[in-house]
């Protein structure tokens, strides 16, 4: 009686360590799954037509995660831009370091004259890891071309 005692008692340990392994091991995979959960989300870095990009502006009126970037010199953005457009000039000597501070997580709409310098501008954010950037073909040249309104 004594020997199945044992062999009872035996039985239990293994159990019990085959349920605390499972247990453990179960929480590993969930914690790595999260963790790719996270790591996985999508950077949409593209060039779209200045339809596509009034529409998105028009989408995203009320949304404060939305900002739209003229990246043309002061005079040029005065002149006439995008409306609720910040000029953020990118022959400044500092333009990366102010793009580089930015949120990386907001959506941005960037445009120049004809599409050539926010380009520029789209592989810089880019490379920052930026993860919504949306920049205008043609620039502000192709806006206009479209008929779709700017301000002064």
């Amino acid at each position: 009686m004594v020997k199945m005692n044992r062999k009872k008692l035996r039985m239990l340990i293994i159990l019990v360590l085959v349920i605390a392994g499972v247990v453990l091991i179960s929480g590993c995979v969930y914690r790595e799954i999260g963790a790719v959960k996270t790591e996985t989300q999508i950077q949409i870095i593209e060039n779209i037509t200045s339809k596509e990009a009034y529409a998105l502006i028009q989408k995203n009126k009320e949304n404060p995660h939305f900002v739209i970037f003229d990246v043309r010199i002061a005079k040029e953005f005065a002149s006439e831009h995008i409306e609720n457009a910040v000029n953020l000039d990118y022959y400044s000597e500092i333009f990366k370091d102010k793009i580089s501070n930015l949120d990386k997580n907001k959506m941005y709409l960037i445009y120049c004259k004809s599409g050539n310098y926010s380009g520029n501008a789209l592989n810089i954010m880019k490379e920052l890891d930026f993860m919504k950037v949306y920049n205008i073909l043609g620039g502000i040249n192709e806006w206009k071309e479209e008929g779709l309104p700017t301000t002064k």
